[in-house]
């Protein structure tokens, strides 16, 4: 049986630099900047031969509840609920602290079993905080270093302890859906272009949903998932880490990840910034769907478009959200607006969903998982290379390619390669020379022809290989 371990402490002690020892990956966000944690994450987690499941939380500060902190520590406090286990955390190298009391008297009150760890037990003059922490009541202080592995294999007999063998080792489970995400990705399947597979709604689905600061990022997705999931409020740019949540829509499983809002390249000066960021392009590229949500108040800001140009050229799906459409007021004439502006300032992708939403109100959500399910399926799809040809056919008939310096170009035919997204191959003599007016004119007709709205299609040209060639280098 599975089991979750739960890691707390103040700000600043190494619950994040201890997670991502434990997971074997560096997923969570880690700077000197005290509070850089601020959901909580979870995933599957190895220490030696035991395998569990691990909860990064924020740090704890004694703050009112309608503050950002209070908010951070009511969710420290569910991840404490649905712990198993608690490693509470202290800073070895500075010692304990007033705030490390009252939350040790929180954890005890749990009545979770708790392993303390001294953390940063490596650095000189440890000691003396190691003894410290024996104040705070929770038993003896297991020293270890995150950052450079050490007193790990005493981390792991105090689990066993704090559990008991049968609890610790438990059955060895396989941890499903946490491959790294760049592994699930590389890899696609070339299937034969003579084929037409089916949808295949079985397998489960990425979505990133990614946006400009306080564009209402995390509301949307607790809305979705009917649970407060994720940190939410007023301030703009509460989120940091790039979080998933993994839910169940109509029978569909789904992996939502929620990123650190994205602002403009020049206003990015801090490096904790610039690793949200950089944490939210990761996501980007490892997800199938991305979900860009708009300020409808404000939409289509220069950034809202360089993020939806960005997503275009990673070649995955794009839908969008405008969102707060509960503070419009004219509703109608603003979406026929707002669909126009779509269609005119992002012409790279014909027929892109836009869906008017309201996180706050959950107006518009089923609509939304709508239009995602349908670019999830054109941008899955895939034509036989007969259909491909037939339509290759008739299009040459009407709008044959131009000549250019007095001689034509010759298309020879077209294949479908690959899927997620569509790519085709057009095999032509000189392709250097064929203009990209017309290529555009045969992707727009192939999107229309094949109902492919919504979604990059990737077009390569190549020059038909010479019988010949062989022969002629034989000779010389």
């Amino acid at each position: 049986m599975s089991y979750k371990v739960a890691i707390i402490g103040r700000p600043n002690v190494g619950k994040s630099t201890l997670f991502n020892r434990l997971v074997g990956k560096k997923l969570a966000l880690v700077d000197d900047t005290p509070g850089v944690t601020r959901d909580r994450r979870t995933h599957a987690a190895k220490l030696y031969d035991l395998n569990f499941e691990v909860i990064d939380t924020a740090g704890f500060e004694t703050a009112p509840a309608a503050t950002l902190q209070g908010r951070m520590r009511a969710q420290t406090e569910i991840a404490i609920e649905e712990a198993d286990l608690v490693f509470f955390v202290v800073d070895a190298k500075s010692g304990l602290m007033p705030d490390d009391k009252a939350f040790a008297d929180i954890v005890r009150r749990s009545g979770k079993p708790v392993v303390l760890v001294a953390n940063k037990a490596e650095a000189r003059g440890a000691q003396g905080g190691m003894l410290e922490a024996w104040e705070v009541g929770l038993g003896e202080p297991i020293p270890i270093s995150a950052e450079h592995g050490q007193g790990l294999p005493d981390l792991r007999d105090a689990v066993i302890e704090a559990l008991g063998e049968a609890r610790a080792f438990g059955e060895d489970e396989e941890e499903d859906g946490e491959l790294p995400l760049a592994e699930v990705l590389v890899g696609e399947d070339i299937a034969d272009p003579d084929a037409e597979p089916a949808y295949d709604d079985t397998k489960p689905m990425r979505i990133a949903v990614v946006g400009r600061p306080n564009a209402g990022k995390s509301t949307m997705i607790n809305a979705l998932i009917d649970e407060e999931r994720l940190l939410t409020g007023p301030e703009a740019g509460i989120t940091r880490d790039s979080i998933s949540v993994d839910w169940e829509w109509r029978g569909r499983q789904i992996r939502l990840f929620d990123t650190a809002g994205m602002r403009r390249k020049a206003k990015v000066q801090e490096k904790l910034e610039k690793l949200s960021v950089a944490d939210g392009l990761r996501a980007i590229r490892f997800a199938e769907i991305v979900v860009v949500v708009f300020d409808a108040t404000i939409p289509f800001e220069k950034q809202d478009l360089q993020i939806a140009d960005l997503i275009i050229r990673e070649g995955r799906g794009l839908v969008l959200a405008f969102n707060k459409w509960d503070l419009i007021e004219n509703p109608q004439e603003t979406l026929a607006e707002l669909r126009e502006k779509t269609a005119r300032l992002l012409p790279q992708v014909r027929g892109l969903l836009a869906v008017p939403v309201s996180a706050e109100t959950g107006r518009g959500l089923d609509k939304l998982m709508d239009a995602v399910l349908k670019t999830h399926q054109v941008w899955n799809r895939r034509v036989s290379t007969g259909r491909l040809n037939r339509w290759l056919e008739g299009i040459l008939a009407h709008h044959p390619p131009p000549a250019v310096a007095g001689r034509r170009l010759k298309i020879k035919y077209i294949t479908q390669v690959k899927a997620r997204p569509p790519g085709f191959v057009l095999s032509c003599t000189r392709p250097e020379a064929m203009p990209q007016s017309y290529v555009r004119y045969l992707v727009n007709n192939l999107r229309d022809s094949f109902d492919m709205p919504g979604v990059p299609i990737r077009m390569v040209l190549r020059a038909p290989e010479n019988p010949f060639a062989g022969r002629a280098s034989k000779r010389s």
